[in-house]
């Protein structure tokens, strides 16, 4: 009986969130500049496409996050404190969490939470296997969304939120507070976020970086409409649309799109979709940052700076927040 509620519950969740895919889709293409949500690149071939992404010569963020994180993940935890309970917002393969788990103090636990339930149940069982005496409780979810986290064997534990890889750069600044208000409330009074953000350089390296000469960037980008034509019925021509990623310098953002090769017609069951040569599909905008941006937008969330860490040639940042205004726990 058991098995067939988890099976049902399951059941249940997956056809909420076609729900929502298709009503996010729909959405997007009626608007005048068609776009498209970034999360929902996130199924299990996106997922993978971008691990791969993170491995190319050209992708710096991740190389030079985790060389912060090398060098720093001992500090990182001193201030994240003893018997914290980690949740990780879009945790993907956990490659940088191992090495916060690798120095923190007996951890109450980890709750990895990724919208990709496959990949996340994946990487969620390598983990615990990894660190057996560690409590691993994935959530599928949108973190975007506010959350309500599994049952804790230590309630009272600390909750510290870590956010690596600058996908705080996918929101706009007014969704990016609201996102960190809505973590504010998750951690509780004295919790913490401990957050990457990618930081403003020379518009050729940050180009270059959604334009790889393998095309694993054009893939992952691309997936989005094999996912729509798999899981809602759509009919996008995908190879008639191109791949297209600049740098909008007085935004402060890179800004991808699927550009349409011609004139054509898509469709996701009745709806119609008419593009002209060249129009495009916004698909993500991945807003860089300055120092005091960061200070800014987390005073504005209601949480104070305790510790920033930068690279050598200042192209990333990993800051340490502390919740400072009481929030209201989940």
């Amino acid at each position: 009986m058991i098995g067939t509620r988890q099976r049902s519950g399951s059941a249940v969740r997956r056809a909420a969130h076609l729900r929502r895919f298709h009503a996010d889709v729909l959405r997007g293409l009626r608007c005048p500049q068609k776009e498209l949500p970034c999360k929902y690149f996130y199924d299990e071939t996106g997922s993978d496409l971008f691990e791969r992404i993170t491995q190319l010569d050209e992708y710096y963020p991740t190389r030079t996050e985790l060389g912060i994180m090398r060098q720093q993940a001992h500090a990182m935890a001193e201030l994240m404190g003893p018997e914290c309970l980690l949740i990780e917002y879009g945790s993907g393969s956990s490659t940088k969490t191992r090495l916060l788990l690798d120095h923190l103090w007996e951890p109450a636990g980890y709750v990895p939470v990724d919208i990709s339930s496959r990949y996340l149940r994946r990487s969620a069982r390598k983990l615990a296997e990894e660190y057996p005496a560690l409590a691993v409780t994935p959530l599928c979810a949108d973190f975007t969304l506010p959350l309500r986290l599994p049952n804790s064997r230590n309630g009272s534990a600390r909750r510290v939120v870590y956010f690596p890889g600058s996908t705080i750069g996918n929101l706009s600044s007014d969704q990016a507070i609201v996102l960190l208000r809505q973590t504010g409330a998750l951690v509780g009074p004295g919790g913490g976020l401990l957050i990457g953000a990618d930081l403003q350089k020379d518009p050729h390296v940050i180009e270059a970086a959604y334009n790889d000469s393998q095309g694993v960037t054009a893939a992952f980008n691309r997936n989005l409409l094999v996912r729509i034509n798999r899981e809602l019925g759509g009919d996008f021509a995908v190879d008639d649309f191109a791949h297209h990623a600049f740098y909008d310098a007085a935004a402060g953002r890179i800004e991808m799109h699927l550009l349409s090769r011609r004139r054509q017609c898509a469709t996701i069951g009745e709806a119609e979709f008419y593009f002209a040569s060249r129009e495009s599909i916004r698909t993500e905008y991945s807003h860089k940052y300055t120092i005091p941006m960061l200070r800014g937008m987390a005073a504005a969330a209601g949480f104070s700076v305790q510790r920033i860490w930068t690279d050598d040639r200042d192209y990333f940042s990993v800051s340490f927040l502390a919740a400072s205004q009481p929030g209201r726990c989940a």
